[in-house]
């Protein structure tokens, strides 16, 4: 399949977290389903897909606003975070080729960090728990942003952190909201779908890869 080589040699990376290094997407869905399931409510697969990507605060509420919920998103936020953990133990993982991605960004000194929607302690016990915290450069996280994703400020933000132009910058994403920031930001954003969202519309990127061992993307940063 053919793509779009970038406009200017790859300079940095910015990965997302959810879905891209982390498996936490499974555990996100089992955590909708149990703070719904105490409200006599579904996770219906279309909230999850509206839900994915923004930032926690945005998401949950709209999980309240979808059911009704007469929960505030500080209340919501405290248990859903209680219930993930309880939940996370042996399911979270990195995603496929996210070590050798890495050790490949290595061995060329390509700079990376992390653009996520959750908060910054989330962040660090996630990238901590899969091993990968202390591989990045960087984390862009709720606490530093005011709009958050789909609007392009997270990936603006990583640029400029990087000392690069948008351009020079390869983003993933797994989730259209994602997917829309980094297009937004003029980054050369590619998606990578979990298989959460494998069926949402990423309109905008430059490909859709089946995973982190895509052979198109060492082609990109300069490597094959």
């Amino acid at each position: 399949m053919t793509y779009p080589a970038p406009e200017k040699p790859i300079r940095a990376v910015a990965f997302d977290m959810d879905g891209v290094l982390a498996s936490s997407e499974d555990v996100y869905e089992l955590t909708g389903a149990e703070t719904l399931k105490r409200r006599g409510r579904t996770f219906e697969d279309d909230l999850r897909h509206k839900m994915m990507g923004l930032p926690a605060a945005k998401a949950l509420g709209v999980m309240i606003e979808h059911h009704g919920l007469d929960d505030t998103v500080e209340a919501l936020e405290i248990e859903s975070e209680e219930i993930f953990w309880s939940l996370a133990g042996g399911l979270l993982t990195p995603m496929p080729h996210v070590v050798e991605t890495l050790d490949l960004l290595d061995r060329v000194r390509m700079p990376r960090g992390v653009v996520t929607s959750g908060s910054r302690r989330y962040a660090e016990r996630i990238l901590a728990t899969i091993g990968v915290l202390d591989r990045m450069a960087f984390l862009i996280t709720a606490d530093d942003i005011r709009i958050g994703k789909p609007d392009p400020e997270p990936y603006l933000m990583a640029a400029e952190r990087h000392g690069v132009e948008p351009a020079e910058m390869l983003v993933f994403e797994d989730s259209r909201n994602g997917s829309r920031a980094g297009v937004a930001a003029g980054a050369y954003t590619v998606a990578v779908p979990s298989p959460h969202t494998t069926h949402h519309d990423f309109t905008g990127v430059k490909f859709v890869a089946d995973t982190l061992g895509d052979p198109r993307i060492a082609t990109v940063l300069g490597l094959a």
